[in-house]
């Protein structure tokens, strides 16, 4: 392994340690005394340690032995947490004499692992004295030009690149009385520096500049190696020792020498913003000069994009058939093409290499050299162990770690957090942010929601595209994300030799912190599962568990065959996060109530339809889901099935999540004792769901709903397709920050608020049968990109003005038995990208106007009297249109 992962994972535990050290001694418990004095002192010597290990990440191949020093501050630090979470368990336990001798029993293993932290420290000192192989100093010079220090396969043409080179070239020798700059960004191996060698030595540049330079920002990471190089190197400067460390003196001497040069410069894998802050200045505007950066960070090319000069190209995987066609190049040279009896594990390989043209070239490479089915498969089988540093692929390795290396120790813990999850899983956005904060990974930022912070994680995660979004959300966030199969391999082998996760797919062997089941069965109460923190099982069989991971604080096993709530939960009383989503679990038991530390019940999917009183004692309750989506045998109107909430569920007033609570069972009780009077209590609430509610109570939600300050989803249905939703009262203090709104059943007229909503992205409308038209309501929201009527609107007409509905993409028309028209003036809709319209019986002619659209990009047509080539002659510049006939797609022939 190499050791700056090494030291990555260990100070990321020492960190995080010491974070979890502040909290207990300072606000979580009422120590004793020297209980307190011994953790206290704990955090004295982990304090020195991670100074080292910060130290320790500017030197350069640190040898075994430090390797194997690091390797036990980990393992030192896990012990820590050990004892912590063991003192927190006896603390919920315990009362009394036991408590007394356990508090004697955890004193003394905190005094044992101070004696182990001094003896790390002592040799900590005698490793002091010995010297790094090597230490960064000054600029290597000889790693600053273009025939050094480049991509792994730099002198590979890759297939696939020929539009990015043209493109980049034609924007590099463009007219233009002023300097520009072009930021290349994508992940590891893409082949970014690649690109730009061949765009820096095509003729047409080479005869467009009189100056070029390449630097090779990432052996250059001070402002100071790049300005001294440029002087140095490329102007035959002399600098004299007092102003070799002036930053702004070197920048102002090199503007003044470029100043009537026309220069293209490189800047290869830029990783810190604050050089290119610093350097940027002294690069003078003018005489159609352009620099091109390279980076895997989108985050900092984001950040310097402050104006129209400067632009960012995002480079992305090859298409299938350029995949394809690189791996049968560099596997199959002599030919090109691919045997019969290769073609299956061909196309896996290529599969896991999912168009990154580092893999592709490396693997192809190796398999070059093999001929028969059997060592191919042996390799496609090996792919995880052939990354490490021992083996044949770890050039792909190198490459990845870069990345992971630059990570701060919180984004290290949350990017390794995926090994936990099977390849192609699809994880869920919101799941992976609540996981991550149950673990304890999120720190804390004053005026955000742990939430919001995670959030921002997550996006520094895909900025740096290390975490990919594999499908996205209608607002364009992503709902689904993932890691590229070959960076799963370095995720799992860095987690398995760090210990930070084990993926159980035979038989269980040796300590694990995280448990990831993906095998068909898994009986727990058979292992050791003492140190546990988070067990995961992804519904591929049975699993029973067992009482013998009492510190575990994740448990997710949704999708197992379960029937009935397993009782040995409610003794994991270290417990934060609980799913038993998709799981066919009836109730839960009131003893519940002993998880004081949980923050997420996900029940969602199950038959769950009652919550106990018990659930009132979890304080620490954040996320509270419990309904399903029953298909068969309702009407459309009744598949969200919620649940029955205790009265004084509003005493949980650090609920964020709130789905979906059913109001008419509180129908007979006083008003002032009505769970929904009780929501005004529930101010943190972020998203809100609320089914069956009854006419009488929409005013008293809607004063509720007006605590809400912090509201970003609400959905309410009424009690039946007969009884109206009353929510105009509203009107006064609506939730000013309101993002996404269902309205689900009759409307006498769309309430006024509505149209203050300036920050509403999506509304659905369904079942509200409103005699008067909503759109010149909505129609000047500033952010509504997705608008839905569905049994909506009673009227014969609907209009769209010029101008309105500014970012409006998706428009959803659905079952509006009475219209017969929908007229689009010139003009309207400008951003509008998809038109859904279906069972409009009476709409026999194609919406008016809707030639004039400026972006559509996709038609669908459900039930209705159009044929699909009527359709096509009538606007042949959407490119896509579906027109379904009774679930058919209709099959037509353009002419």
């Amino acid at each position: 392994m190499d050791p700056d992962i090494v030291g990555g994972i260990a100070g990321g535990a020492v960190s995080y340690l010491l974070l979890k050290i502040d909290a207990v001694v300072t606000r979580e418990w009422n120590l004793q005394e020297n209980i307190n004095t011994a953790l206290q002192n704990l955090g004295i010597e982990l304090r020195s340690i991670e100074a080292l290990l910060r130290n320790a990440a500017s030197k350069k191949d640190p040898d075994h032995q430090f390797t194997d020093w690091i390797q036990n501050v980990r393992d030192q630090a896990y012990a820590i947490e050990d004892v912590l979470d063991l003192f927190r368990l006896h603390q919920d336990q315990e009362t009394g004499l036991r408590s007394f001798k356990m508090r004697h029993s955890i004193n003394k293993l905190i005094k044992d692992i101070e004696g182990s932290l001094q003896r790390i420290q002592q040799i900590k000192d005698r490793y002091h004295t010995m010297p790094f192989t090597g230490i960064h100093s000054a600029p290597n010079n000889t790693d600053l030009h273009p025939v050094r220090g480049m991509a792994p396969f730099f002198n590979d043409t890759v297939v696939g690149f020929e539009e990015h080179t043209n493109k980049l070239i034609s924007w590099a020798v463009e007219e233009k009385q002023r300097l520009e700059v072009m930021f290349v960004v994508g992940m590891a191996g893409l082949g970014k520096t690649t690109l730009v060698h061949s765009v820096y030595e095509s003729q047409r540049v080479k005869q467009g500049f009189n100056r070029h330079v390449w630097i090779t920002a990432s052996k250059s990471k001070t402002e100071l190696d790049i300005l001294l190089t440029l002087l140095v190197e490329e102007f035959g400067c002399s600098i004299t020792q007092g102003t070799a460390a002036d930053v702004v003196a070197l920048a102002r001497k090199l503007r003044k020498l470029l100043l009537n040069q026309r220069y293209v410069i490189v800047l290869d894998d830029l990783s810190v913003k604050e050089v290119w802050e610093s350097v940027r200045h002294a690069f003078p505007d003018g005489n159609n000069s352009r620099i091109i950066i390279t980076t895997r960070r989108g985050d900092i090319a984001n950040s310097c994009r402050d104006g129209d000069s400067i632009d960012i190209h995002k480079l992305q995987p090859l298409s299938p058939e350029s995949a394809k066609q690189l791996f049968y190049q560099k596997a199959f040279s002599r030919n090109g093409r691919c045997p019969s009896g290769l073609e299956e594990v061909s196309k896996s390989i290529l599969q896991k290499c999912d168009g990154l043209p580092l893999g592709i070239i490396e693997i192809g490479k190796l398999l070059s050299n093999k001929s028969t089915k059997n060592e191919w498969k042996t390799l496609h089988d090996s792919l995880e162990s052939e990354l490490r540093s021992t083996g044949e692929l770890s050039n792909i390795m190198k490459v990845f770690s870069a990345s992971y290396k630059d990570l701060p120790f919180h984004l290290k813990y949350c990017f390794l957090y995926m090994s936990i999850f099977p390849e192609n899983y699809p994880v869920k956005r919101r799941r992976l942010v609540r996981l991550w904060i149950a673990e304890g990974f999120v720190i804390k930022k004053s005026g955000k929601t742990l939430e919001e912070v995670g959030e921002e994680y997550l996006k520094e995660l895909m900025d740096r595209n290390l975490i990919k979004a594999n499908e996205l959300d209608f607002d364009g966030l992503p709902t689904i994300v993932g890691v590229h199969s070959l960076m799963l391999k370095m995720i799992l082998s860095i987690s398995q030799e760090e210990n930070f996760c084990t993926v159980c797919t035979e038989d269980l062997t040796g300590n694990t912190r995280r448990l990831s089941i993906q095998k068909q069965d898994f009986e727990a109460s058979d292992q050791d599962l003492s140190r546990v923190r988070s067990f995961f099982s992804f519904g591929i069989g049975k699993v029973n568990i067992g009482s013998n991971f009492k510190l575990v604080k994740v448990l997710d096993i949704q999708g197992t065959p379960l029937k009935e709530f397993p009782n040995v939960i409610t003794g994991l009383l270290l417990l934060r996060y609980l799913s038993l989503r998709n799981t066919n679990i009836k109730s839960i038991p009131d003893s519940l109530s002993n998880l004081r530390h949980l923050e997420t019940l996900d029940l969602k999917q199950t038959l769950v339809t009652e919550v106990p009183k018990a659930v009132l004692q979890l304080e620490k309750l954040r996320h509270l889901l419990v309904y399903r989506y029953n298909m068969e045998g309702v009407r459309p109107f009744d598949i969200v099935q919620g649940f029955k909430a205790p009265k004084k569920i509003t005493a949980l007033n650090n609920l964020q999540t709130l789905s979906f609570v059913k109001a008419s069972l509180q129908s007979r009780l006083p008003r002032q004792l009505r769970m929904i009077q009780g929501l005004e209590n529930l101010t943190q609430l972020r998203k809100l769901g609320v089914v069956e509610l009854a006419k009488e109570d929409g005013a008293r939600l809607c004063h509720s709903i007006g605590k809400m300050p912090n509201l970003h989803s609400l959905s309410v249905t009424s009690l039946n397709l007969e009884v109206p939703l009353e929510l105009d009262a509203m009107s006064t203090n609506p939730p000013a920050f309101l993002q996404r709104l269902y309205l689900k059943g009759p409307l006498q007229k769309l309430p006024k608020w509505i149209s203050s909503l300036h920050d509403l992205v999506r509304i659905r409308l369904k079942w509200s049968s409103l005699p008067e038209s909503p759109i010149r309501a909505l129609e000047n929201l500033p952010h509504l990109v997705e608008f839905q009527l569905l049994d909506a609107y009673t009227g014969t007409q609907l209009e769209f003005k010029s101008g309105k509905f500014p970012q409006l993409k998706i428009l959803d028309l659905q079952q509006l038995k009475q219209l017969r028209s929908i007229v689009m003036e010139e003009g309207t809709l400008p951003c509008l990208q998809k038109l859904i319209i279906g069972h409009c019986r009476n709409l026999v002619h194609v919406p008016g106007g809707i030639g004039k659209l400026v972006h559509p990009q996709m038609l669908v047509l459900y039930d209705m009297p159009q044929t699909a080539y009527q359709l096509r002659c009538l606007v042949r510049h959407i490119p896509c249109i579906h027109s379904y006939k009774h679930g058919q797609l209709e099959v037509f022939h353009d002419h």
